[in-house]
C-alpha cells in the first residue's frame, strides 16, 4: 500500500466524529421528530407525513448542485473539509429550531415546521456531501476506505446512542414541572394522586420514576385503559387526579409530570453543542489527499453524463434509498410503538441504545466480512437477513419485551452493515468513474449519500404518516392511540422488511467485484504515482 494512503487512527477517530455529530442530527430528527410533531407540537400525522416527503422532494437536484459546488470549491483546506467548519454552527442553530414550539395557530405551526425542515435538510446537505465526500479523497486504497467507512460508521453510531439513548431522560430533566402533589393511599399498591401546577402545560406527561405504576383517570373516562403515564394539557392551579397501581410505598418524589415542549427543546440545544464542536474536530483533524488529474478541465455537463452511465452508482442509488427507508421507518416507528404498544417509553432508550451499541460492533465486523465475502455478497447477505429477523417482530406482545430486544438487536447487527459498506462503495463508484473515463467528481458522485438518506428518510415519515392516518392515529387522542395499534405493529415489522428484500434484489445488479476493485485500484494508483512523478520533475 502507498504509504501516501494509510490513515492514522487519529485521523480516522477525527473523521469519525463527524458523523456522530452528523447522526445527532439525523437520528435525533429521524427517531424523535414525528412523535414530536404529533404528540408534542400538535401536528396531525398525515400532514406531518406530507411534510417530510415534500420537504426532500427537491433533495435530488439540491445534492447534485452541493456536489458540483463541492468539486469546484478551492481553498488552502481542500474541496471538501472548508464546508464542514462553515456548517457546523448553522447545522446545531437549525437542529435547535426544529424542536421549539412557538406559540402559532394550527396553520402557523404547518408554516414553521416546513420552514425550518426545509432549512434543515438545505444545511445538512451543505454539510454531509462534503462530509461523505472526504472519505473519498482522503485515501485512494478501497480497503483503507473500507477501513474508514467502519471507523466513520462507529462514529455515526456513538452519536446515534447519544441522541437516542439519552433525548427521553434529557426530555425528564429539563421538563420537570415540580407541580404540587398528593398521594392519598387507596389499598394495597393503589393510589389516588393529583397534581396541580402554577403555570400552564400544554403538554404534559405523568408517570412514575421507575415507570412500572399503571394510570387511569380518577374519574372515569370512555376506553381509559391502564397505562404506564398519561398524556393532557394542564391549566394553571387546577387539579388533575389519576389512580396509579402496581408500585409499593409510593411516595411524592417519585410521580414526574414532564413538560414535553421544555424537555424536548432544552434536550436539543444542549445536544446541539455537542454537533458544532465535533464537526469543528473533524475539520482540524483530517486532510485530504487524491485530486483530480491535473488534466482535467471542469465540464459539468460531461460529468454528469459520465455520472448517469455510472452503473455502480446507479444501483447504490437505487439500494441506498431503499435501505435508507428501511432504516428510517424503524427509527420513525420505535418511539410511538414503545409509549402506545408496550405503554412504556422510557424502555424506547434502552431498546435504542441496545441498537446503538450492537451497530458498532456490525460497523467494526463489516471489513473483514467483506474481505471474506466481498462488500457485494456481504450487502445482500446483510439486507436479507435484517429484513427476515425484524418480520419476526409481529408475532411479539406488548409483554413481549425480551423478545423484541433480541429480535430487534439481531436484526440491527446486520443492518449496519448497510450504511458501513455504501459509503465505502460510493467510493469505488467514484474509482471506476475515474479509471473508465479519465475524470473524476467525487462530490456529484457522493450526492448520492446525502439523496438516499434524505429522501428515504423522507419516504419512510411519509409511510408512517399515512398508515397511522388510515388507522385514525391522533396522539393526543387515547381511544384513537389504541385503535392505530395494528398499524403501529405493522410498521415496527413487517413493512420495513419487505423493502430490505426488495434492496437485496437490485444489489445483485452491482458490477463491481472485489476482483474488479482490485484491478481498478492498482491501475489509479500507478496512474497517480506516474502523474506525481511527473509533476516533480516538471
Amino acid at each position: 500500500m502507498n504509504k501516501d494512503h494509510k490513515i492514522s487512527i487519529r485521523e480516522k477517530i477525527g473523521y469519525a466524529l463527524g458523523d456522530g455529530a452528523a447522526n445527532i442530527a439525523w437520528r435525533g430528527v429521524a427517531t424523535f421528530l414525528l412523535i414530536f410533531y404529533t404528540d408534542v407540537f400538535g401536528i396531525a400525522p398525515a400532514v406531518a407525513g406530507v411534510l417530510l416527503l415534500v420537504a426532500r422532494s427537491s433533495d435530488g437536484i439540491s445534492d447534485v448542485v452541493m456536489g458540483v459546488i463541492g468539486d469546484r470549491t478551492k481553498s488552502k483546506y481542500g474541496n471538501f473539509r472548508p464546508w464542514i467548519l462553515w456548517t457546523a454552527i448553522p447545522l446545531a442553530a437549525i437542529l435547535s429550531m426544529l424542536f421549539t414550539t412557538p406559540d402559532l395557530g394550527p396553520t402557523g405551526k404547518i408554516i414553521y415546521a416546513y420552514v425550518t425542515y426545509i432549512l434543515f435538510t438545505l444545511i445538512y446537505t451543505a454539510n454531509n456531501i462534503p462530509y461523505g465526500a472526504l472519505m473519498a479523497v482522503m485515501t485512494g486504497d478501497d480497503k483503507e476506505r473500507t477501513s474508514l467507512g467502519s471507523f466513520r460508521m462507529v462514529g455515526a453510531f456513538a452519536g446515534g446512542m447519544l441522541v437516542q439513548g439519552a433525548l427521553l431522560y434529557l426530555v425528564m430533566f429539563f421538563g420537570n414541572v415540580e407541580p404540587q402533589i398528593n398521594i392519598s393511599q387507596q389499598a394495597e399498591d393503589k393510589y389516588l394522586v393529583s397534581v396541580s401546577s402554577p403555570y400552564n402545560v400544554p403538554n404534559a406527561n405523568i408517570k412514575t420514576e421507575h415507570g412500572i405504576a399503571t394510570f387511569v383517570w380518577h374519574e372515569a373516562k370512555d376506553n381509559d385503559e391502564p397505562t404506564k403515564g398519561k398524556s393532557f394539557s394542564m391549566q394553571s392551579d387546577e387539579t388533575y387526579s389519576f389512580i396509579v397501581e402496581g408500585e409499593p410505598e409510593l411516595l411524592e418524589e417519585q410521580i414526574l409530570v414532564i413538560d414535553q415542549k421544555k424537555g424536548y427543546s432544552h434536550s436539543i440545544y444542549l445536544l446541539s453543542v455537542f454537533l458544532a464542536g465535533f464537526m469543528i474536530i473533524t475539520f482540524l483533524t483530517t486532510k485530504e489527499r487524491i485530486k483530480p488529474s491535473v488534466q482535467q478541465k471542469n465540464n459539468l455537463l460531461k460529468d454528469l453524463k459520465d455520472l448517469v452511465k455510472n452503473k455502480p452508482w446507479l444501483v447504490l442509488l437505487v439500494v441506498g434509498l431503499l435501505f435508507n427507508i428501511y432504516n428510517a421507518t424503524k427509527q420513525g416507528i420505535t418511539v410511538i410503538y414503545f409509549k402506545h404498544y408496550l405503554h412504556n417509553e422510557l424502555l424506547a432508550a434502552s431498546y435504542l441504545v441496545g441498537l446503538m451499541v450492537i451497530s458498532i460492533l456490525g460497523a467494526m465486523a463489516t471489513a473483514p466480512l467483506a474481505r471474506s465475502l466481498g462488500k457485494r455478497n456481504l450487502f445482500i447477505y446483510a439486507l436479507i437477513f435484517s429484513g427476515a429477523v425484524n418480520a419476526l417482530l409481529v408475532f411479539c406482545g406488548p409483554q413481549s419485551t425480551l423478545a423484541i430486544f433480541a429480535l430487534g438487536i439481531t436484526s440491527e447487527f446486520a443492518a449496519a452493515i448497510f450504511p458501513t459498506l455504501f459509503f465505502a462503495m460510493l467510493g469505488d463508484a467514484a474509482d471506476y468513474s475515474e479509471w473508465k473515463n479519465g475524470r473524476r467528481a467525487t462530490g456529484l458522485v457522493y450526492s448520492a449519500g446525502s439523496f438516499a438518506t434524505k429522501f428515504g428518510g423522507g419516504i419512510a415519515g411519509a409511510i408512517i404518516g399515512f398508515v397511522l392516518a388510515m388507522f385514525k392515529y391522533n396522539g393526543q387522542d387515547a381511544v384513537a392511540i389504541q385503535g392505530a395499534v395494528p398499524g403501529i405493529i405493522m410498521l415496527m415489522s413487517w413493512i420495513p422488511a419487505i423493502v430490505a428484500v426488495l434492496a437485496a434484489g437490485i444489489m445483485l445488479l452491482y458490477p463491481l467485484t472485489q476482483s474488479k476493485m482490485t484491478i481498478i485500484t492498482n491501475e489509479l494508483n500507478e496512474k497517480r504515482n506516474n502523474e506525481l512523478a511527473l509533476e516533480r520533475q516538471g
